[in-house]
C-alpha cells in the first residue's frame, strides 16, 4: 500500500484530497497546525500529523512519525489581499515562509528517502493567478510563481533519480478559506486604493464565471500522483482550464 502526506489537510484542497486517495485505497497521513481526528472519514489508513511547515522541528517530527512516504503533496497555504503599499512586512514574510519556503522546506525533507528509493512523486499546490495576473494579489502571486519555478527546475534535478515533481494550479474557489485567511491579514486597504478594493471585491462576489471546486483539485493531484506523462503543470477547476488555454504551460 502506497502512503501520500498532504499539509494543510484539515480543509480545502488538502481535505479533500486526502478523502479523494483514502477511498482509492491509499494510506493518508494528514498533516495540519492543530491536529483534529474528526476532520476526516474515520479510516486504519488515516493518521493524522500536527505540522507546522514554517517550523523546522515540526517537520522533522512528522517526517519521522511518517515513515516512507511514496508523494507529498505541498498544500498549506496562506493569502493576502491587499495593495503592496497596505501590506506590512511582517504580513509579506508570513506569506513566503509557509506558501513559499514551507513548501521547499517540506521538499527538502522528503527528498533523502525518495532519492535512496529512486521513486517518488512530489506535487506542490500553486495558483492560476500566476497565470492572469490580478490586482491586490501581488505578494500572494508572487508567493506562489516562486513556487512554479521551483518545481519546473526541481524536476530536472530530480529526473535522475527517479523522482517525478509537478505543479497543480486551482483557479478560484469558494470551498476554501482564502478569503477568509486573506481578508484576515488585510487590516486596512490605504485610501488611494479604495476605487480598486470595492471593483476588485464587487467582480469576485457577483460574478458567474466558472470556478473552481476542491474535487477539481483533488482529481489533479490523483492524476499528477499516478500518471507519469501528467504535464509539469495541471491546470485544475473550469476557471483554470480556461485561464491557461492563453498561457504556454
Amino acid at each position: 500500500m502506497k502512503t501520500i502526506l498532504i499539509t494543510g489537510a484539515s480543509s480545502g484542497f488538502g481535505h479533500e484530497t486526502a478523502k479523494y486517495f483514502l477511498e482509492r485505497g491509499w494510506k493518508v497521513i494528514a498533516t495540519m497546525r492543530t491536529p483534529r481526528e474528526d476532520v476526516l472519514p474515520g479510516s486504519e489508513n488515516l493518521r493524522v500529523l500536527p505540522l507546522d511547515v514554517t517550523n523546522a522541528e515540526s517537520i522533522r517530527s512528522a517526517i519521522e512519525s511518517a515513515g516512507p512516504i511514496d508523494a507529498l503533496v505541498n498544500n498549506a497555504g496562506i493569502g493576502l489581499l491587499n495593495a503592496v503599499e497596505g501590506s506590512s512586512i511582517e504580513d509579506i514574510r508570513e506569506i513566503f515562509e509557509t506558501n513559499t519556503l514551507g513548501t521547499i522546506a517540506m521538499t527538502q525533507a522528503v527528498l533523502p528517502q525518495m532519492r535512496e528509493r529512486k521513486a517518488g512523486v512530489i506535487v506542490n499546490v500553486t495558483s492560476t493567478v500566476t497565470l492572469k495576473s490580478l490586482p491586490l494579489l501581488s505578494v500572494y502571486t508572487a508567493s506562489k510563481a516562486a513556487i512554479n519555478a521551483f518545481t519546473e527546475s526541481l524536476a530536472l534535478e530530480l529526473e535522475q533519480f527517479g523522482v517525478r515533481v509537478r505543479a497543480v494550479l486551482p483557479g478560484r474557489s469558494p470551498e476554501t478559506r482564502f478569503a477568509e485567511n486573506a481578508q484576515a491579514r488585510m487590516l486596512a486597504i490605504p485610501e488611494a486604493y479604495t476605487d480598486l478594493a470595492q471593483n476588485v471585491f464587487a467582480g469576485w462576489t457577483q460574478s458567474d464565471d466558472p470556478v473552481t471546486h476542491a474535487s477539481d483539485v483533488a482529481e489533479a493531484v490523483w492524476r499528477a500522483v499516478n500518471d507519469p506523462s501528467s504535464p509539469m503543470r495541471l491546470p485544475a477547476g473550469a476557471d483554470a482550464v480556461e485561464w491557461s488555454k492563453s498561457t504556454s504551460i
